[in-house]
């Protein structure tokens, strides 16, 4: 992602880079305060850009906030589908997804801000639902994942795929969460190998 690092660049970049130069800029603002508080003037003041630049790409800021979490979610689904293709290990798969999802949390903060927030709006918008639709695939990458570790014998046969696949992503969500309430940006890096070796032991994979 393009960081927003010269306001002068970003006012001079073509319309496919400034909408990634606007996505970023949510991002980095999310990080930093609560992202349902983040309007389109502050967006554009971050830019340094006028509102009227930003809605020359984006009707609403919703359309913006739906933008950063089909950003969110290409690259989420993206490293699992790697993952799983580059290892015939179902064990080292989750690892690798486990670690890629701590690391890209790490680098963007505002990410599982934007995540909950967006979860907890009691109005069905496209935003929410494309949140809902990667959460779905997610969890179905993961389920089948798990499927294949049981049918190839790594996992515990007896293992409720459902429930794994869960845990798996509230395990991550827990770190998230913890990390938010200490303010500790490290937290997150530091409890990741110690939980997933509780998860892979929970699951049946042997050391």
């Amino acid at each position: 992602m393009r960081k927003v690092e010269s306001k002068k660049l970003t006012a001079r970049l073509p319309a496919g880079e400034r909408r990634e130069a606007t996505v970023a800029a949510v991002v980095e603002l999310a990080a930093k305060q609560n992202p349902g508080a983040i309007t389109t003037a502050a967006i554009a003041e971050h830019m340094g850009l006028t509102q009227g630049a930003i809605f020359r790409h984006f009707a609403s800021k919703d359309l913006v906030f739906q933008a950063v979490m089909s950003w969110v979610s290409d690259r989420m689904l993206a490293w699992v589908d790697r993952a799983v293709a580059a290892t015939e290990s179902s064990g080292a798969a989750l690892e690798t997804i486990f670690q890629s999802h701590i690391n890209f949390v790490s680098e963007h903060p505002g990410v599982p801000r934007m995540l909950f927030g967006e979860l907890q709006r009691p109005e069905d918008t496209r935003t929410k639902r494309t949140v809902r639709a990667l959460v779905g695939n997610y969890g179905k990458r993961l389920r089948q994942l798990l499927e294949t570790g049981k049918a190839q014998g790594e996992l515990d046969p007896k293992l409720d795929v459902k429930a794994a696949a869960g845990l798996f992503i509230g395990t991550i969500q827990g770190i998230v969460i913890q990390s938010l309430l200490t303010g500790d940006a490290g937290h997150i890096r530091r409890e990741a190998p110690k939980a997933f070796a509780i998860y892979r032991r929970g699951i049946g994979i042997s050391s």
